[in-house]
């Protein structure tokens, strides 16, 4: 979403917002896809799953402009989690911020799209991710420099479960409570996979909600997956940015549970999913599940349309 569409825009009903969103998220899909079968292989599962949270914030969310990545008041959206440069490359190219077309380097020599993301290469990456834990730390150092400018931009960090393993995680969520950094919102990909096995076998970080709440940070958890909730929890959690008689609000975590994969079948069910080597002939069967259940889901869309507008008609 460009400035100017935020600044000029009146609120869109639900219904519109979510359809705007769904469609990105189904491009964003596509174009990881895309960039997946240029190398054979890569976080494929993990661009697919986090490709409707991608879509709101940019869609939806975000304020910056795509010709000026560095347009000085413009939100922040920091990658933590540099293995999934795949999906933001992605959400970026839908954004307008880098050429479609330029999704073919993915990862290729010279390329300004690596397979890990980096600051210095690519336009509205603003964080070279990676070293897992970090992201949270930079964010709050963040939101705290844009008020001491007096900067009211927001600051939105993408962080992984397994993330919450590092202590540094939770150092840094500490100190945005402290701070009352309510323009920060972190938002966690819970798809309970990591390098080494589940989530929940590396180390349990459940009930996870409830340690976010106890260093004082107001909690979202949503289906990572579903746009609408999504859209909620997010409006929801811009609202911390309010100034109070202390000064602003607190933090917003949004917590998505979501599926690797998610939209692929064929990929959704992959045992070993967390770095996906997917076969040559894969791609075309992955391409074309995930174009037959987005029609499907448009059917259905449209038949709910046209069964409310009869409700409608036979009221009036």
């Amino acid at each position: 979403m460009t400035s100017s569409t935020l600044e000029t825009r009146t609120p869109a009903g639900m219904a519109e917002r979510r359809a705007a969103v769904e469609a990105a998220a189904h491009r964003i899909r596509r174009h990881a896809l895309f960039m997946g079968e240029v190398q054979g292989q890569g976080y494929v599962g993990q661009a697919l799953g986090a490709a409707d949270i991608l879509a709101t914030v940019y869609t939806d969310q975000l304020r910056f402009r795509p010709e000026d990545p560095a347009w000085e008041d413009r939100d922040r959206f920091l990658l933590s989690t540099g293995h999934y440069a795949i999906g933001l490359y992605a959400a970026l190219a839908e954004a307008g911020t880098i050429p479609v077309e330029e999704l073919e380097t993915y990862g290729s020599d010279g390329s300004r799209l690596p397979m890990s993301g980096m600051s210095t290469y690519t336009p509205g990456m603003e964080i070279s991710g990676g070293s897992l834990g970090h992201g949270l730390t930079v964010a709050v150092g963040l939101a705290l420099g844009l008020r001491y400018r007096g900067n009211a931009a927001r600051v939105i960090n993408f962080l992984s479960d397994g993330e919450l393993d590092e202590g540094s995680t939770w150092e840094a969520a500490m100190g945005a409570a402290h701070h009352r950094l309510g323009r920060l919102t972190a938002v966690v990909d819970i798809n309970a996979l990591q390098a080494d096995g589940a989530t929940a076998g590396v180390l349990r970080t459940e009930p996870v909600a409830d340690k976010w709440a106890a260093c004082g940070w107001r909690v979202f958890r949503v289906d990572g997956n579903d746009v609408g909730a999504l859209l909620e929890a997010f409006d929801a959690a811009g609202q911390g940015s309010a100034v109070t008689d202390d000064g602003e609000g607190a933090p917003a975590v949004v917590l998505c549970d979501t599926k690797v994969g998610r939209g692929v079948p064929l990929l959704e069910q992959r045992e070993k999913a967390h770095f996906m080597r997917i076969e040559e002939h894969e791609w075309a069967i992955c391409n074309e599940q995930l174009e037959a259940g987005w029609a499907a889901r448009q059917e259905a869309a449209g038949q709910e349309a046209a069964g409310q507008r009869g409700s409608q008609e036979e009221k009036a």
